[in-house]
């Protein structure tokens, strides 16, 4: 039984790593409180701070429902990129296919011809961390901006007064669905934030203050990768085709109500191009790509599924990050799908702070180069 309003709530046995914020509700880790303070949130009327959820399909999706300009940073960007590598003590990339780690900079600190040249990075690396980051979640909000519209989400909560600025807790959530061993759920599979949007998701960056001592790692897949590893005769019969995408809560039909939960749904090409790389990518993710468009739902399985194992099978076109306090991984949904591990079973805290920029309507390009092609890697 879920103890009352008055009763205090049960405190874990690491109970140095916390302080209680408020007896009604979750105890705050240490780490993320002395950051949100040190930004001046106000934290007195309790923490997080909830959105209004919208009950009924059509008010979901009018949200964001119109087509508008988007101009991608990355593409203006200095190919070179020597502004952001050069004020870089070291770059280092993590494997050969996805992931580079930038030390030395402070992204609060970012010039905006840096800000393009990181987004170029990103577009061309798929993630990029930096370790050791002092930065506000209203800094981390205006970099956002920087990239895009940053998505303000309709469900879940956010900081206190910094819409946008969407809590990653897993505490939080095991409140409303408790994980486990054999069903982690949540964000421990194989997804792509956003893909619901009409302009889905663009470069998200998500700073972890709190983080576990051991596990919790975040893995990475490439959808440049994912594209390169289907045959040629392959690739001829996804490229130019459209998916279903739905998202990932749920809301009732307000002509309907009875007939139960429905998704927002919209339709992207499976194969997308970047617009600041010009390669193409994969864009297709177990969790929320419902089924291809024209084609009958045993056939759309046949496929898909395949191209799900495509994705997540191949370890060589992924990365796997350690986390430690502190740390911002700024990864781009377009060409990537991530995992999050939770094989530390809630046994630590774990706290972050997550924006999305939104990018532009998916296109597909039937002329575009594959990233490998782009680089002079043998494709065949």
């Amino acid at each position: 039984m879920a103890p009352s309003a008055t009763e205090p709530l049960p405190i874990a046995s690491h109970i140095k790593d916390y302080v209680i914020q408020k007896k009604d509700t979750l105890p705050l880790p240490l780490a993320a409180r002395n950051r949100l303070e040190a930004a001046g949130i106000d934290l007195s009327n309790g923490y997080p701070e909830r959105p209004a959820k919208p009950l009924f399909l059509d008010d979901a999706i009018s949200i964001r429902n119109e087509d508008r300009p988007h101009i991608d940073t990355g593409a203006r960007a200095d190919k070179s990129k020597s502004a952001l590598l050069g004020a870089a003590k070291e770059v280092i990339h993590l494997t050969k296919n996805i992931g580079t780690e930038i030390v030395g900079l402070q992204l609060k600190d970012l010039t905006d011809q840096q800000k393009d040249e990181l987004a170029l990075l990103i577009a061309e690396r798929s993630v990029v961390f930096f370790r050791d980051q002092d930065i506000t979640p209203q800094q981390q909000k205006a970099l956002g901006e920087h990239f895009g519209e940053v998505e303000i989400h309709p469900q879940v909560p956010h900081v206190p007064g910094v819409p946008g600025v969407t809590i990653i807790w897993p505490a939080l959530m095991a409140q409303e669905r408790k994980a486990s061993f054999r069903q982690p759920g949540g964000a421990s599979r194989w997804h792509t934030d956003l893909v619901h949007e009409k302009h889905p998701a663009g470069i998200t960056h998500l700073h972890n203050d709190t983080v576990p001592s051991i596990g919790g790692d975040t893995l990475w897949a490439s959808g440049y990768g994912a594209y390169s590893k289907l045959s040629p005769d392959f690739r001829k019969i996804i490229d130019g085709k459209y998916a279903i995408y739905t998202s990932a809560h749920t809301y009732l039909d307000r002509n309907n109500p009875n007939a139960g939960p429905k998704h927002i749904e919209r339709i992207h090409p499976i194969v997308r191009v970047h617009p600041a790389t010009g390669w193409k990518s994969l864009f297709v993710n177990r969790a929320m790509t419902k089924q291809i468009v024209g084609l009958d739902k045993a056939e759309s399985d046949v496929i898909l599924n395949y191209l799900y194992h495509v994705y997540e099978s191949n370890v060589d076109i992924q990365v796997r990050f350690k986390w430690t306090p502190r740390t911002s991984a700024l990864w781009d949904n377009r060409i990537t799908m991530h995992n999050a591990s939770w094989d530390y079973e809630g046994s630590e805290p774990r706290h972050g702070t997550r924006v999305t920029s939104l990018a532009e309507k998916p296109y597909f390009d039937p002329d575009a180069p594959t990233r490998r092609q782009a680089l002079g890697l043998d494709d065949d």
